[in-house]
């Protein structure tokens, strides 16, 4: 009885379709991705971006800006938010993709406070700097 059970999966297994290969997102995609990370859960134009009455200065996104927030208490702090738009100044796109992975610089320091310490996976890593390449770089 086994033996007809096992043959019989075995020939239902055999009749399956072939699970879907899911095909890599076009430049595109990745790009449209990573403009909703940056966006609407990074929030990285809170500080990279310039400001205007109305909000952030979407003209200029992620071009840098001085940051209108300071600490209260004495602590390490970057009062400058560096442009990224284009891939920030000295990352490959591969560093920024490793840096967005680990918040560790190509020269093994870490970005300051305000600045998260990121943990993104690979996919989401990828979509960001993508979007992040795409932007023109600051003047």
């Amino acid at each position: 009885m086994r033996a007809l059970i096992a043959a019989a999966f075995a020939f239902l297994s055999a009749c399956a379709p072939p699970a879907p290969v899911a095909e890599a997102p076009t430049a595109e995609q990745l790009a449209t991705r990573g403009e909703y990370l940056v966006l609407a859960i990074g929030g990285c134009n809170d500080c990279h971006t310039p400001m205007i009455p109305q909000g952030p200065d979407m003209a200029r996104s992620l071009q840098g800006t001085a940051l209108a927030m300071a600490p209260t208490i004495e602590m390490p702090w970057a009062p400058v938010a560096p442009p990224i738009a284009g891939i920030p100044a000295h990352f490959t796109e591969e560093q920024f993709i490793a840096f967005l992975q680990t918040g560790i610089r190509p020269d093994g320091s870490h970005a300051l406070p305000p600045m998260p310490q990121y943990r993104l996976n690979q996919d989401d890593a990828r979509a960001v700097a993508a979007y992040v390449k795409s932007l023109p770089p600051a003047s």
